[in-house]
């Protein structure tokens, strides 16, 4: 497989490196087999924005800056009373990120973003699924270099799913870990 102009650096990675890394560590016979990154899902929830409708804003123009791809407003599905909360309600907000989107933005947040967390000593390697899946939660969204911190009206934070073809935690950790994912355990 040749890299092209416009293939993304992680991508690249993942090719020549990480696929024969795990070839040879789990032994797969046919190359479907090798996990993959699928997506990855940036979600902000806002329980706030009941009272205060303009966070909602503010948050889809952020992970819009972060992501490059429009946020997608998320509802409330059920009314709570002890919440002030209405079925229908907006609560959040959430990015689906796929291809080259997706390499870029996991590039920019291993690299980057990460190593600007205060006391950041690593990333929990506990946070899978049980079916591969990783999660991540950032408490401030002004660790990503795209957003100015001057116009920032509150800090918010946000939930990274990778989702990946991994069968099993230890598969995605290790594809995870080859591509340069700072695990601390």
């Amino acid at each position: 497989m040749t890299a092209s102009a416009n293939t993304p650096r992680m991508q690249e990675t993942y090719n020549a490196k990480v696929v024969p890394q795990l070839k040879e560590k789990f032994g797969y016979e046919n190359p479907m087999q090798i996990p993959r990154i699928e997506k990855i899902v940036v979600n902000m929830g806002l329980g706030e924005a009941v009272g205060n409708p303009k966070l909602i804003e503010s948050a889809v123009k952020e992970l819009g800056q972060i992501t490059g791809q429009k946020a997608v407003i998320t509802r409330a599905k059920k009314s709570i009373a002890g919440f002030k909360l209405r079925e229908g309600m907006p609560i959040g907000a959430m990015v689906t990120l796929r291809r080259n989107q997706m390499w870029d933005f996991l590039d920019r947040l291993i690299f980057l973003s990460l190593p600007r967390v205060r006391d950041f000593r690593g990333i929990s390697g506990r946070a899978f699924d049980g079916a591969g899946n990783y999660t991540l939660g950032l408490k401030e969204q002004i660790v990503f270099p795209e957003i100015d911190f001057d116009k920032v009206d509150k800090i918010k934070g946000l939930n990274i799913t990778v989702v990946t073809s991994a069968q099993t935690n230890e598969e995605a950790k290790e594809l995870l870990g080859n591509l340069g994912m700072p695990f601390r355990n």
